[in-house]
């Protein structure tokens, strides 16, 4: 598959990725398929049901953290972003590197793949308790829940946050790291933790790149701008849910030589498939939730403003421009979960030498 990106000159740049490709009027496709699972991402082909048990269990068989992780994060302070943390704890991983450990050693190059495989397997497995870890300690009493083995990977980070008596929550989190789990191979993130695992980095340090990429306002903190722009908006119009309160403070967000966050897309020209898929759920299970109603109301008005203005290919929502994890909880932590959903890709991205 193959993504074609606009550098500075005039000329294209393609990139070849094996993984995924955004097309601008499908969206994404995940090796030709609209859903992801790392086994997909990995091998191309789709599992069974045994397989997807067999993979969930090897997850948690592996997802113990050194204890020199937990004190890590422990002795970050609260006020430092979960993004941060989270890259640090990443890097960190290194010192387990098996991949790291064998090279020091001289191995064969036809045994980089294994260990590397090995690298990416307990580096998947131990990121739900690093993000629940630095969640708990920022938001709550720091007590993080241990892996439950007989569960799949989604309930355990949604039960580890603290709400895995919360069906619907968990059915969020399913859905949230399926839609986020790849994204093509010339964004930032990507780009970044492939090209980093090319110099013969470890998947730790590789994946810690990429997140550090993500962590810009323009690529993985795009939805938080989005949610900080709508509250914005909400304490400006007040409960005036109407089309032409909301038509206005688009014009007013224009006029003042912004963009509206959430909206346009570098590649798609449609409305993105995974903002659909989030507004489906929201419409299911959250009909009546203000922020919800408020987005709902930026879908109906946004794209007709934007087309009106005419410095936009695309005036359509983006995968940010629905935040349903914000509307349940914290403005900083959504971030964190991108980068949790992008370690199901970079792994496999680094294991496929494009």
């Amino acid at each position: 598959m193959t993504q074609r990106n606009q550098p500075a000159a005039d000329e294209d740049l393609l990139i070849v990725v094996q993984g995924s490709v955004l097309d601008s009027e499908e969206g994404i496709r995940f090796r030709g398929y609209t859903v992801c699972l790392f086994w997909l991402l990995l091998t191309g082909e789709i599992p069974s049901e045994q397989q997807v048990r067999d993979l969930s269990a090897e997850w948690a068989a592996r997802s113990d953290l050194p204890k020199f992780i937990e004190e890590l994060i422990d002795r970050c302070p609260s006020t430092l972003h979960p993004m941060a943390q989270f890259s640090l704890a990443v890097t960190a991983l290194e010192h387990e590197s098996a991949f790291a450990k064998a090279y020091a050693k001289g191995i064969n190059k036809k045994d980089y793949w294994n260990y590397t495989f090995e690298d990416s397997m307990d580096l998947i497995a131990k990121l739900p308790t690093i993000a629940a870890k630095i969640y708990r300690n920022v938001f709550k009493d720091g007590k993080v829940a241990p892996i439950q083995k007989d569960k799949d990977y989604s309930y355990n980070l949604a039960n580890q946050l603290g709400f895995g008596n919360n069906n619907d929550f968990v059915e969020l989190m399913r859905l949230y790291l399926t839609i986020h789990s790849d994204h093509e191979g010339g964004n930032v993130s990507a780009h970044t933790t492939h090209l980093v695992g090319s110099a013969l980095s470890s998947p730790m340090l590789s994946l810690s790149a990429g997140l550090n990429g993500l962590a810009g306002p323009l690529h993985g903190l795009a939805n938080q701008e989005v949610l900080n722009w709508l509250t914005k908006m909400k304490a400006a119009i007040g409960n005036d849910l109407s089309d032409q309160a909301i038509k206005d403070y688009l014009w007013s967000t224009l006029n003042a030589g912004q963009v509206v966050p959430g909206y346009g897309h570098a590649v798609l020209r449609k409305t993105d498939p995974r903002y659909v898929s989030q507004r489906e759920f929201a419409l299911r299970k959250l009909p009546d939730d203000q922020m919800f109603n408020l987005v709902s109301q930026v879908y109906k008005i946004a794209p007709g403003v934007l087309t009106e203005h005419g410095k936009t290919k695309n005036p359509f929502p983006n995968v940010d421009a629905v935040s349903l994890l914000h509307i349940f909880k914290s403005f900083d932590y959504k971030p964190t979960n991108a980068d949790l959903s992008s370690a199901l890709w970079c792994p496999s991205s680094v294991l496929w030498p494009d």
